[in-house]
């Protein structure tokens, strides 16, 4: 799987690669099963065409299930604890199907209604995951699998606490999607809410191993309208994730000349 950069989520240098079977078994059906690409693409006609929100379309959910994957590849090969899948009985190449899973129907509520979507998304995405699992997996496997990737999908919200390092991942990943094409929709239809406008700000996210945490997030912003994605959006998202301490954020406004915010960091 590569991100919308080219660059290779799978980091075969990290001392815990993803192990093949599972995970290269379950993102081809996901990408190609004609109820949830349909759903993805129903979900963006409440965001974009009905509320002018950014894009929550199926681009998003790409970007969203790249990024979650390239901060699990980041923090495993720092050694943090993912104790979703394990404290579950499962074993350690069920994580990242968790990711993906959770990456991919996070957002399916909308397709209810942008306000509560995330409590929408549990019966919508049950339905889906009982089928998904079901066909592939031992009834107490599959269990497992929905209960978590459920808790996943419900704590992207930030009004509920992660009780998991996967739902922490899913919650920041969901955040780290703010460069210009995120809004490119509603942006090019008339919108310029704070959203549309804070995003065109955002010229691109970095995510590499850092020098004093597992993660380093670099963000590059052209003017200082950023600050609203990064100062609000996506430190909420930080907040209470369990994943405070191992990711460091640093956004630079590369156009300083409008005498505002140069530097952010979280």
């Amino acid at each position: 799987m590569r991100s919308p950069d080219g660059v290779s989520a799978y980091d075969p240098d990290a001392d815990h690669p993803f192990p093949d079977t599972e995970l290269n078994n379950i993102l081809p059906i996901l990408t190609s099963d004609p109820e949830i690409t349909t759903y993805l693409n129903a979900q963006n006609v409440t965001a974009v065409d009905r509320m002018g929100y950014s894009d929550h379309g199926p681009k998003h959910i790409e970007i969203v299930r790249d990024r979650a994957l390239r901060l699990y590849s980041l923090l495993k090969r720092a050694d943090v604890d993912f104790n979703g899948a394990s404290q579950q009985g499962l074993d350690e190449r069920f994580e990242p199907v968790i990711l993906v899973l959770a990456a991919t129907l996070h957002d399916i509520g909308h397709v209810v209604h942008r306000e509560d979507h995330s409590y929408y998304s549990i019966p919508l995405a049950a339905d889906l995951l009982d089928r998904l699992l079901g066909d592939r997996y031992d009834t107490e496997t599959a269990v497992k699998l929905k209960s978590e990737v459920l808790h996943a999908i419900l704590c992207h919200h930030t009004e509920e606490t992660p009780l998991t390092t996967e739902a922490g991942v899913i919650r920041i990943a969901d955040g780290l999607d703010m460069e210009r094409g995120r809004s490119r929709i509603p942006y090019e239809h008339g919108g310029r809410g704070i959203n549309t406008l804070s995003s065109q700000a955002i010229e691109d996210v970095r995510l590499k191993a850092g020098d004093d945490t597992p993660v380093l997030v670099e963000i590059e912003m052209n003017n200082a309208a950023g600050v609203y994605q990064v100062d609000n959006l996506l430190k909420a998202k930080l907040a209470n994730s369990r994943l405070e301490g191992q990711i460091r954020i640093i956004a630079v406004n590369t156009k300083g000349d409008d005498g505002l915010v140069e530097r952010i960091e979280l």
